[in-house]
């Protein structure tokens, strides 16, 4: 008899809020849920768990590796597509700012 199926989620990080690039955001991660409550150490106040699945983080290139892996090893994942971001693009970018025939005053 198989014991309870492990649940994990698998998910396409976001960029961190202090950088505006994408550096770490191009892998998939499969993340497991905790399948055990938290508890508060009476003398020391940590936070600890007995289920150590939930510190476990897998990197893959692909959603559909991330999945495979799942399927293989009787993971029950569920997939987080990303939000696409719109870009952010002005009319003329920055060289616009400098520009000899600009109508508007000169603010700088």
């Amino acid at each position: 008899m198989k014991g309870p199926k492990m649940r994990a989620r698998i998910y396409k990080p976001a960029r961190t809020a202090m950088s505006s690039g994408i550096a770490k955001t191009r892998s998939w991660v499969l993340e497991h849920v905790a399948e055990a409550a938290r508890s508060i150490d009476p003398l020391m106040g940590w936070t600890s768990s007995s289920d150590t699945q939930a510190q476990v983080r897998l990197y893959f290139d692909s959603k559909e590796a991330a999945l495979d892996y799942a399927h293989e090893n009787g993971i029950e994942a569920v997939v987080q597509d990303p939000k696409l971001r719109k870009p952010n693009i002005r009319a003329g970018g920055y060289g616009e700012n400098f520009a000899t025939n600009r109508r508007g005053a000169w603010t700088h």
